[in-house]
């Protein structure tokens, strides 16, 4: 999942995976996203917690129990607020993924019908990706405050099961892709610090400063990839 509200720069997305603007979640909350009232708000770990370097485990048990738990995951996202979400992330060792877009108006506009669509998906894979790869800046609610630029296949591909355990597929290009393939990463230990070219601390706020700009102090500590991938 990725941190701090969705940010635009002239004509370039700067992407933080797992927030959308507080704007995009009080109008998600707006509408009927058949979220029950029984769901909880879970916390999500930090990069210190040792799960986000294994491999999650697959999901074979569809029951009331793994229901829950995509309910929970569902309203942990929203409340972030986030576009996306991978179990481990709230201390879940299951390979099970919850992503949705925004849908404000300029995400309507971008992204048309993908814009406000839930996906859930059990045991992901991809299948098929794109030769082509694109640049963007991501960032993870388990790394706060910090931001890295990570290239992505541009189009992806993926197989997996929806939340009752039947197959599904799902073609995902752009931000879509970017998202799944965040997410994707945390199922086997992997972050995007791990991929990414640069990665900087975002610089403290003041009055009138866009979101997540880059900080100018070079020396600031940022976290460190992993010598190897849980799973590996």
């Amino acid at each position: 999942m990725w941190p701090l509200p969705f940010h635009f720069l002239p004509r370039k997305r700067h992407f933080c995976i797992e927030n959308l603007s507080k704007f995009a979640y009080n109008e998600a909350h707006s509408r009927s996203l058949d979220i029950q009232t029984n769901m909880a708000i879970r916390t999500i770990v930090q990069l210190d917690n040792p799960i986000l370097r294994r491999k999650a485990i697959r999901v074979t048990d569809f029951g009331d129990k793994f229901q829950k738990l995509v309910d929970d995951m569902i309203e942990t996202m929203l409340d972030a607020p986030g576009v996306g979400l991978a179990a481990p992330q709230i201390n879940i060792s299951q390979r099970v993924i919850v992503v949705r877009l925004p849908d404000d108006d300029e995400s309507k506009a971008e992204y048309g019908d993908q814009a406000g669509r839930l996906y859930v998906l059990a045991n992901p894979e991809i299948v098929k990706a794109s030769k082509e790869k694109i640049e963007g800046v991501e960032a993870c609610l388990s790394i706060p405050g910090y931001f890295g630029k990570v290239d992505r296949h541009q189009g992806v591909l993926i197989k997996g099961l929806d939340r009752h355990g039947k197959p599904v597929r799902v073609k995902a290009t752009a931000w879509l892709a970017r998202v799944f393939q965040h997410e994707m990463d945390h199922l086997d230990g992997r972050l995007y610090i791990d991929l990414a070219s640069e990665v900087w601390r975002e610089k403290p706020k003041s009055e009138g400063d866009p979101p997540g700009e880059s900080s100018d102090d070079s020396s600031a500590e940022t976290p460190a990839p992993a010598e190897k991938h849980a799973g590996d």
